[in-house]
């Protein structure tokens, strides 16, 4: 028993001809034939006056108007039946391949109630119909040439029974003088069914690459990951703001007013009183900790950028750079939509924050350009490149940022400098 779930890797088996595969692949081409033979004469007859109008081109001879008449009805008919049959031809197919395939085929699935123009418009139905047209040009061809190979198979296996047959010019008597040419039917028996196996398993293949309802599965299946991405990296930016107005309007408030009344609260104290240094160590700590909250702020999102927009964010993040930054945005004045601003924000800020940590710049340059109907954001800096999303430096975080806001990233940073990072959304 060969252990395969399909018919090419069968074929590889020694024990192949042993099994039950040749009869499998038998039963499958004949089923398929019974199809495939009346769809090719249909086909074929379509086919005719075009055959006929380009053997009158290569005589030199024009097209006359009752075989361009006949050349337009084949195209209608092609065009407009072909979606009618070739869907259903491809639900025969998909059942057929399971003599030779165990391996579960999806067939492409339409929404519930979808209109005909969705069903004619899915890229399913097309590769349904280019099936039909490829099974329909080859199957007359394999039809003849398996025929004669048939005939001939035949004719050498029971050639001592015949009186008298011909071997291309040469006529042979039947009897005892024709047991070499049965052996040699016999001898060529697997052979042939090897052959037979090899032309199943390659309409095999060319049905499940070409009927399969992965491809608009797996589309669809893509659109809504990234549908899905895109809500969560609002959803993000959401909370990121409502934590945002949570701090700057209640936390930051009160340790706003707990300072001022700390700050009061010395002026009342004399300076030899035992509690005059640690209310003035208080003091300085919450002055400290306000720094460090309105920074906390301004990293969640800043001010600037809800205000005045990207530019002037941009513009504020150059100037708290250790690393001097010049920004060129002169073409961006109206407001960009807040993903789009956020996204570039935020980029341009961890972009900068590597800069200052590992790129040993001495200078760096923003660029914010408009593109079509997106933007392009690229911070250059003229450090030592070698910049490695591997080694942890934000650069994969980035990435999934702007991938999420359906923009693409991309990095140049040779070793030695300098590192061009470039945002398209």
């Amino acid at each position: 028993m060969i252990d395969a779930d399909h018919l090419a890797p069968a074929l590889l088996d020694r024990r192949y001809l042993r099994s039950a595969w040749p009869w499998r692949a038998a039963g499958h081409l004949s089923t398929v034939l019974l199809f495939a033979a009346p769809l090719a004469f249909v086909f074929w007859l379509m086919l005719l006056p075009w055959l006929v109008a380009g053997n009158r081109l290569l005589d030199g001879n024009p097209i006359t108007l009752p075989v361009l008449l006949l050349m337009a009805l084949g195209a209608l008919g092609v065009a407009g039946f072909g979606p009618v049959v070739a869907l259903p031809l491809a639900a025969m197919s998909r059942r057929c391949l399971r003599m030779i395939d165990k391996r579960p085929l999806a067939a492409p699935r339409h929404p519930v109630g979808a209109h005909l123009l969705a069903v004619l418009n899915a890229e399913s139905t097309w590769r349904a119909v280019l099936y039909g047209v490829v099974l329909s040009l080859l199957t007359p061809p394999l039809m003849v040439i398996g025929g004669a190979l048939l005939a001939a198979e035949v004719t050498l296996l029971f050639s001592p029974w015949l009186t008298e047959w011909n071997l291309g010019d040469v006529t042979i008597d039947g009897g005892i003088g024709s047991v070499p040419f049965m052996l040699l039917g016999i001898a060529l028996a697997p052979v042939g069914l090897y052959l037979l196996g090899g032309v199943a398993a390659v309409h095999g293949t060319l049905a499940r690459r070409m009927l399969g309802g992965n491809g608009d599965a797996l589309r669809d299946q893509l659109g809504e990951v990234g549908r899905s991405r895109a809500r969560l990296a609002d959803a993000f930016d959401a909370e990121r703001r409502r934590i945002e107005r949570d701090l700057h309007d209640g936390a930051q408030h009160r340790l706003t007013s707990l300072t001022l009344h700390l700050g009061m609260a010395r002026l009342d104290v004399p300076e030899d009183s035992p509690a005059a240094v640690p209310l003035g160590q208080a003091h300085e700590q919450a002055k400290e900790l306000m720094v460090v909250m309105r920074d906390l702020v301004h990293g969640i999102r800043p001010q600037t950028l809800g205000d005045l927009g990207l530019p002037a964010a941009l513009w504020e993040l150059a100037a708290a750079s250790p690393v001097p930054v010049a920004v060129e945005a002169a073409e961006i004045l109206d407001r960009l939509p807040e993903r789009v601003e956020t996204t570039a924000y935020f980029v341009a800020a961890e972009a900068l924050t590597n800069v200052a940590k590992h790129a040993h710049a001495t200078s760096a340059q923003i660029r914010l350009t408009r593109s079509g109907d997106g933007i392009v954001l690229e911070v250059q800096d003229d450090g030592r490149g070698g910049a490695d999303p591997a080694r942890g430096s934000g650069l994969t975080g980035l990435a999934d940022r702007v991938a999420a806001a359906g923009g693409k990233l991309l990095l140049a940073s040779p070793v030695g400098g300098p590192t061009l990072l470039r945002v398209e959304l």
